[in-house]
């Protein structure tokens, strides 16, 4: 990899990690669902030479309940993995910019993402499950499909990133539930009142940019 690009996959917050069973299972395999899906498009994976020197990217998550903080976000580094159970997955349960904190439980840490999700239900009210992934084809093509875009000096997993998807969803000038991360390379952003709504945002651009279900 380029010395100049980051490292994929790295947690920069102070996370404040609870090793315990994780709560409310049942949510994690909705999300699992939907993973599977993402993975078919390559939108989601890991373990691929040719892609951020084989590291896991993409996670996706689920707030607990309309007004809720907290949230299930999958763990951290298991792009790569073929199936994941609940023990793959996190709950954050406190998120504090101001200090760069992340407090978390369960069997795996969470996403190197989990503060940008969080920014996103704190700014976006109704927003009830949140999708990142990594499109090289989505991403190129961010201007022509109307996607809001990040600050391109703006790093991934960073307190600056967080701020950042706030101020663009409290402008009120977004088109859709989607952002393009400028400074994350094919980071690529959906959100919506359920699971389905983010997932079905992401396949139709995932449509609209050419891709095609990848053979397993």
């Amino acid at each position: 990899m380029d010395d100049n690009k980051e490292t994929e996959g790295v947690i920069k917050y102070k996370l404040d990690f609870e090793q315990a069973p994780l709560p409310h299972p049942a949510l994690a395999l909705q999300l699992e669902a939907w993973r599977q899906r993402l993975c078919a498009l390559g939108l989601i994976g890991g373990n691929d030479p040719a892609r951020y020197d084989g590291l896991g990217f993409g996670n996706l998550s689920h707030r607990l309940e309309t007004g809720s903080t907290n949230f299930i976000i999958s763990g951290t580094q298991t792009g790569h993995l073929d199936k994941m159970e609940p023990e793959d997955y996190a709950l954050v349960t406190l998120c504090d910019p101001a200090s760069n904190t992340i407090r978390a439980q369960g069997k795996t840490a969470p996403s190197s993402e989990a503060m940008t999700h969080a920014a996103i239900y704190s700014a976006a009210p109704t927003a009830q499950a949140v999708i990142h992934v990594h499109s090289p084809e989505i991403w190129q093509q961010a201007e022509s499909l109307g996607l809001a875009t990040t600050n391109s000096n703006i790093a991934y997993g960073t307190t600056e990133m967080a701020e950042e998807f706030a101020r663009l969803i409290s402008s009120g000038f977004l088109d859709s539930n989607v952002i393009s991360m400028g400074g994350h390379e094919d980071g690529i952003v959906s959100w919506g009142e359920t699971l389905d709504e983010a997932g079905e945002l992401m396949l139709q651009l995932a449509s609209q940019a050419g891709l095609a279900e990848r053979a397993k």
